[in-house]
């Protein structure tokens, strides 16, 4: 048995060498049909400059010969012109010539006087002495003359182009901030050929060297003209970014840069769809109040089939490493939240640090909350009528009102309301903000010491609202937000 056992291994590993051998000769026969076929394009291109060369040369050829006839011809006129003036002049000068030898001839003659004061009139008045003896053009053609030397050297220097070379990615000129990353790179030597630079990027949760085998698909940005390009309106769902650019000239791109990773550091969470009230509708990050109910069945439905949680974000590549802040989905009752506690929380716990999350609403709403909340609020709390949590509220039920609510006590907002407010939360120092997330205007903050960690929550009766997760701090909230750290808030009012 063991004879044969070491025999089947060697079967094996001769049967997995001969495919590999059979794949390599596949794929030597392939390269030399690319070889066959890139070699014909590349003649058909070169044929082809040529003759885009020839033709601009014939172009200029035919310019430049009928710039030489022009001359020609209008030099050539202009001396017709002339000789045939001084041919004119020269036979009225003969025929007045003639006239005076027949004068002297009648010198004793009694009409001579007349006929030698007219012989002098007509000398005075002759052509002859008012034409110019100078040729009005030069007969010098040297300044139609060419010189090709200086094109003769460039056409002898003519050769294929070179590959460009690899950029070097400069990490000290690159950002990364609102949720938009910024690259620059430069070239080691200058080079004129470059038409323009590719950009490939792709999400990882790895920091480091990229991996070889990696999930997440390359990103492609063509045409970059400049030695820098910003990616915005990114939503940084996993932690890190690997980026990577190469130079292309008309003809051929150069190799990759190595590749950099840069960190995308971001606060992404989705919601605890199994625990939200029953009249609350979730799919994704968005909510909906359902008057219905019944959405317990929905939810097994979807998760039997293999629908629901395994579409959302959380089974995504860019969970594949479970965070240990994730709460987990033991409490999967549907009496979670009940009565009017229409309230559905964040999957994250925020135990540290500062993050920042936006919330958009349906204006129609009845009433809306957002905040955050520990996760023993109890499932008849309201957002902000217990101590476990802290929101601004939006009535919208016979009379409109717009506060911050936290232990049962409430301070009305004198501020509009916007329709996407942005919520930052700084758990070490204790401040939770509320921003309208267009302007950035401050609409309230909460000086809190808080004692467990609290979570993302919201609540919506007779309407919707949707949650937009995987945001950095905007540099804007965090200059705010340090200002009005060194200084008392009038909004601070409640603890």
């Amino acid at each position: 048995m063991g004879d044969q056992e070491a025999l089947r291994k060697i079967i094996t590993t001769l049967a997995v060498k001969n495919e590999e051998i059979q794949n390599f000769i596949y794929s030597l026969k392939q390269m030399m049909q690319n070889v066959e076929a890139n070699s014909c394009r590349a003649q058909e291109d070169l044929e082809g400059e040529f003759q885009s060369l020839y033709a601009l040369l014939d172009e200029l050829k035919d310019e430049m010969l009928m710039k030489i006839k022009q001359d020609r011809a209008s030099r050539t006129y202009e001396l017709q012109a002339q000789l045939a003036a001084c041919a004119k002049a020269l036979e009225s000068s003969e025929e007045l010539l003639e006239a005076a030898n027949q004068a002297l001839g009648t010198a004793n003659h009694h009409d001579f006087p007349q006929a030698a004061k007219q012989i002098k009139d007509s000398v005075t008045m002759a052509p002859a002495f008012r034409l110019s003896l100078k040729a009005k053009v030069s007969d010098n053609m040297s300044h139609l003359m060419v010189d090709f030397a200086q094109e003769r050297r460039l056409l002898q220097a003519l050769a294929f182009l070179p590959v460009p070379s690899t950029p070097e990615i400069d990490l000290a000129e690159s950002l990364v901030a609102d949720n938009c990353v910024t690259l620059a790179w430069r070239m080691p030597d200058q080079d004129s050929k470059i038409d323009h630079y590719v950009l490939e990027y792709r999400r990882t949760n790895f920091e480091g060297p990229p991996r070889a085998k990696e999930d997440q698909p390359w990103m492609v940005v063509e045409g970059i003209k400049g030695t820098e390009y910003t990616l915005s309106g990114l939503k940084f769902d996993m932690k890190y970014m690997n980026f990577r650019v190469r130079a292309c000239n008309k003809a051929v791109a150069g190799e990759f840069s190595e590749p950099v990773t840069l960190e995308t550091r971001a606060f992404m969470f989705r919601l605890d769809a199994s625990t939200c009230h029953q009249n609350l509708r979730v799919e994704e990050l968005s909510v909906e109040w359902d008057a219905t109910g019944g959405k317990v069945q929905d939810v097994k439905a979807r998760e039997k089939d293999g629908k629901g949680r395994t579409a959302s974000p959380a089974n995504s590549p860019a969970r594949v490493m479970q965070s240990p802040k994730r709460m987990p989905s033991g409490r999967s009752g549907r009496d979670r939240f009940t009565a009017e506690s229409y309230t559905v929380l964040g999957d994250t716990l925020i135990d540290a640090d500062d993050h920042y999350w936006e919330v958009r609403y349906d204006r129609e709403s009845k009433a809306f909350g957002v905040g955050v909340a520990y996760r023993s609020l109890g499932k008849f709390d309201q957002l902000g009528k217990t101590s476990a949590s802290w929101c601004l509220h939006l009535n919208n039920w016979l009379q409109v009102s717009f506060s911050a609510k936290h232990a049962n006590k409430a301070k009305v907002l004198d501020v509009p309301v916007p329709d996407c407010i942005g919520v930052y939360c700084n758990f070490g120092e204790g401040f939770l903000s509320f921003y309208n997330a267009r302007t950035k205007q401050l609409l309230h903050t909460f000086k809190a010491k808080f004692t467990q960690p609290v979570l993302p929550a919201f609540t919506v009766w007779c309407g919707s609202f949707h949650v937009t997760s995987g945001l950095q701090v905007p540099s804007a909230v965090k200059c705010l937000q340090k200002r009005n750290s060194t200084a008392s808030s009038s909004n601070a009012s409640l603890p």
